[in-house]
């Protein structure tokens, strides 16, 4: 069960997360199902997101979504007959697990209609943010629950003011893959101060290896920029290329800090992370981590698999 920060005076309250894509990567699972239900063990990709805004104190919760995401607003939601099922069973834990969804946080939907990009989906939470700072996080990025990257992000736009964004340290050749800082260190370990960005940048043309992962702390400055963004990399508005601007101009609410993640990250973008997120996350389970690290150790000692 996922604690809530209830801690009072809390400058942040407010998590958006875009869940409108197609889920391409994954066909043809996702013909019929959101990329962000596909389950990481049982529980699916997307209350992993929900449950580490809750620990950080984000307990209003916005998701972006398209059509064919219905099933979303339905894993939230209550269901009568399970629950009376489950409970006249008289099975406690999984009635447990059902109602932990319903829980969390109060969970709020918009449609974004044209997939028009990450800085659209963001500009679409508009209305629902207003004028406070608020945290987008992206579905592909599942942070691991000891790692408090939120907190440290929220302490460092407390201090910092502006705008936060997530960074890691990747290989140069996986650089092309992502957004890229211009980057100057601070007085404290791991927070930079950005003063460019760069969307999926060749190899050649990085100007460092601090990559974007997804977790956003937006001041809502971003709001009238994006309306003035226009489209950018593959004819979508960049969330990128707005924040570029909020990092070299000057105002109430312009800044951005980056934050330097070191801790555990399972990437489900692609197929192979997605099984490895899968596998690590389940061999650290209690019930079942204990028989599927033997059953792995077993598994590649016998060269099962390898094709001749």
């Amino acid at each position: 069960m996922t604690e809530r920060d209830e801690r009072p005076g809390r400058t942040v309250r407010k998590a958006v997360i875009p869940a409108a894509g197609q889920g391409t990567r994954f066909l043809p699972a996702t013909k019929a199902m959101p990329k962000e239900m596909l389950p990481v063990v049982d529980t699916p990709a997307i209350q992993y997101i929900v449950e580490e805004a809750v620990r950080a104190g984000l307990t209003d919760v916005l998701m972006i979504t398209g059509r064919n995401k219905r099933s979303l607003e339905d894993h939230f939601d209550r269901n009568v007959e399970l629950e009376v099922g489950l409970e006249k069973k008289g099975d406690s834990a999984k009635l447990a697990r059902v109602q932990e969804s319903t829980d969390l946080a109060q969970v709020h939907y918009v449609r974004q209609g044209d997939p028009k990009g990450l800085g659209h989906a963001v500009a679409v939470a508009e209305q629902h943010v207003g004028d406070e700072p608020f945290v987008v996080l992206l579905g592909d990025d599942i942070v691991d629950s000891r790692d408090p990257l939120l907190d440290v992000m929220i302490k460092v736009r407390e201090e910092h003011g502006g705008s936060v964004v997530a960074f890691m340290e990747v290989p140069e050749d996986q650089i092309h893959l992502y957004g890229c800082a211009v980057a100057e260190p601070t007085g404290t370990t791991d927070v930079v101060k950005v003063s460019g960005l760069v969307e999926k940048p060749k190899r050649e043309e990085a100007p460092s290896n601090l990559a974007i992962i997804g977790r956003y702390l937006l001041d809502p400055a971003v709001f009238a920029v994006l309306r003035d963004t226009p489209p950018g990399k593959g004819g979508e508005i960049q969330l990128t290329d707005a924040l570029q601007v909020l990092a070299q101009g000057d105002g109430p609410g312009y800044g951005v800090h980056g934050v330097v993640f070191r801790g555990r990250r399972y990437d489900t973008g692609d197929k192979l992370d997605y099984i490895k997120a899968v596998v690590r996350l389940a061999s650290e389970r209690a019930d079942i981590g204990s028989d599927l690290r033997e059953w792995l150790g077993e598994f590649v000692a016998s060269g099962a698999g390898v094709q001749d």
